[in-house]
């Protein structure tokens, strides 16, 4: 993990994309797969600036997620 600045970290994938759920565990702000979808479907994460309610929904990088007023950008690696 990079710092990018003071408010926003940096996780990088190794694909072109990656899923939300699976983004929230990679970046470590969730626990488990169940907890991604707990979190997803509760409207408690959001993408760029939008809830989003989509636990399949393939980020890229540049977006940033946010949960628990944590944000992170995904990077490329």
């Amino acid at each position: 993990m990079t710092r990018h600045n003071a408010l926003v970290d940096e996780i990088e994938i190794r694909d072109e994309n990656i899923r939300l759920g699976q983004f929230l565990k990679l970046a470590n702000l969730i626990e488990s797969g169940a907890d991604a979808k707990a979190v997803i479907a509760d409207g408690m994460v959001s993408v760029n600036g939008e809830t989003d309610t989509r636990r399949g929904r393939q980020l890229r990088p540049g977006d940033v997620v946010e949960l628990g007023g944590v944000s992170v950008r995904v990077a490329a690696r």
